[in-house]
């Protein structure tokens, strides 16, 4: 006999849906997933903090192309969430009333009335409240899928699609094929090895280029971002995979913001990158907190430069060719000799800042250069903790980048920093330490200086370690 049709949506006003297996995991878990890589986990610390799998949490990594598959904020509390589901489930089966229920949710009663009519289980033609079944039925019908405008517009398509992967010409119009490449397969971007040629703009711009040679078709607009959603995450049918190839970096999984900052590098841990820094170097009233780097010039050579964030005195560190250095050509993984090895670059920082008071070298800002791999040993020399700024952030470092700026008039790019012998760097140093400076009050370096060294003699002998 069997049951009449339609009888399961005249009883729960919904129709039949078909059964995926095991209800899939709860978009909450996914959307605190995505969170915990936004602030910097891997997908497989992420994974463990919410509970399920490491393949699992890199699955939806590569499947969002490392961007979120949904969105971060949470459900509006007009919504049920599932540990109240969880509580009317238990209520239920102690045969509590509806209205009873929703006195001790805080809900209204045609509230709860609704969901044991509509997320009920309903496998085997039984009737039976589940929280894990209701709540899957009520992410899936919640869901408003929207078709990508690049799906929808063969015209916007085209275009985007031309000027990510259209051809190099010469200026004769012929092709210019360019190197031959293997078949893309799906994994990151390229190492040490040719790329295919092509026009590869970049999805800003062809974004903004849309609104110049469409002015006044509003359908051909679209969004530098809604262009990466439509590389980077599975499904979405408009672009292929392939076409991330011809991004600038060639990346085929979108590296989270947060992940590329303070990432540790194997001379880099997690305890010197510079969220670990003290609070006190940042309102630079205590004096001792240097930042530093390079300067560049042609023929591998260098210069290091230390500047003292209160003062913003200047010391310049001479790094000599090592004996050896030039005189054959260079074996890869052979010793450093330019002058500014991990070594000889430890050798040098530690001769510098030897003759500081202990109290006025506390702590050192690096880029991320290896140079400085051996800060451990620098630190155990000199009583100077070294933290390394984010990848790419010249910004943390603002007095040593806005000094080596200043620098470069005695050193411009694109001259041998050789020549230069550690009196000549000693004469500029003193040179832009007695230039009067706008944000010191029109002191200048040295003299603030002085008056640091002098009150540090006033509260007893400075200590040079």
């Amino acid at each position: 006999m069997g049951r009449p049709p339609g009888w399961l949506k005249e009883l729960t006003g919904r129709s039949a849906m078909i059964s995926p297996g095991a209800p899939t995991t709860r978009r909450s878990i996914e959307r605190k997933f995505w969170k915990e890589i936004a602030n910097g986990a891997s997908s497989e610390d992420a994974a463990e903090a919410v509970g399920v799998s490491p393949a699992v949490g890199s699955r939806w990594f590569r499947q969002g192309g490392g961007m979120p598959t949904i969105e971060l904020t949470e459900p509006a509390g007009r919504y049920l969430s599932f540990p109240e589901r969880e509580e009317i489930a238990i209520l239920r089966a102690q045969d509590v009333g509806v209205r009873e229920i929703a006195r001790r949710l805080g809900r209204d009663p045609a509230t709860i009335s609704r969901e044991l009519r509509r997320n009920v289980a309903t496998r085997c033609g039984k009737l039976e409240y589940r929280a894990s079944v209701a709540q899957w039925k009520a992410e899936l019908m919640a869901r408003r899928p929207k078709t990508a405008k690049l799906v929808t517009n063969p015209l916007l398509r085209n275009y985007v699609q031309d000027r990510l992967s259209g051809e190099v010409r010469r200026p004769d119009g012929a092709t210019a094929v360019g190197p031959a490449v293997p078949e893309w397969k799906g994994r990151n971007k390229p190492h040490r090895q040719d790329r295919r040629w092509s026009t590869s703009w970049s999805p800003e711009q062809i974004s903004n280029r849309l609104k110049v040679d469409f002015p006044d078709d509003d359908s051909m607009r679209i969004s530098h971002e809604a262009i990466y959603q439509s590389l980077f995450i599975e499904g979405r049918g408009a672009l292929t995979r392939d076409l991330v190839a011809n991004l600038r970096t060639g990346r085929s999984l979108r590296v989270p913001r947060a992940r590329s900052r303070n990432k540790p590098q194997w001379h880099v841990t997690e305890d010197v990158v510079i969220g670990e820094r003290p609070a006190e170097v940042d309102d630079r009233t205590v004096p001792g907190h240097w930042e530093g780097d390079l300067i560049i010039g042609t023929h591998r050579s260098a210069i290091g430069t230390l500047v003292e964030r209160t003062s913003r005195v200047t010391l310049l560190v001479h790094l000599p060719r090592l004996d050896g250095y030039g005189e054959s050509p260079r074996v890869k993984n052979g010793p450093a000799l330019a002058g500014y090895g991990a070594v000889a670059m430890n050798a040098a920082l530690t001769a510098a800042m030897a003759g500081l008071p202990l109290q006025l070298r506390k702590t050192l800002t690096w880029d991320r250069g290896k140079e400085l791999s051996g800060h451990v040993q620098f630190t155990l020399a000199t009583g100077t903790k070294v933290f390394f700024a984010d990848p790419h952030s010249p910004w943390q470092r603002p007095t040593n980048e806005n000094t080596n700026g200043i620098l470069r008039q005695y050193f411009p790019k694109g001259t041998d920093l050789s020549r230069w012998s550690a009196d000549d760097l000693e004469a500029v140093a003193s040179a832009v330490n007695n230039r009067p400076r706008k944000v010191l009050g029109w002191k200048t370096p040295a003299e603030i200086f002085s008056e640091k060294l002098q009150l540090l003699h006033q509260h007893g002998v400075a200590s040079t370690g």
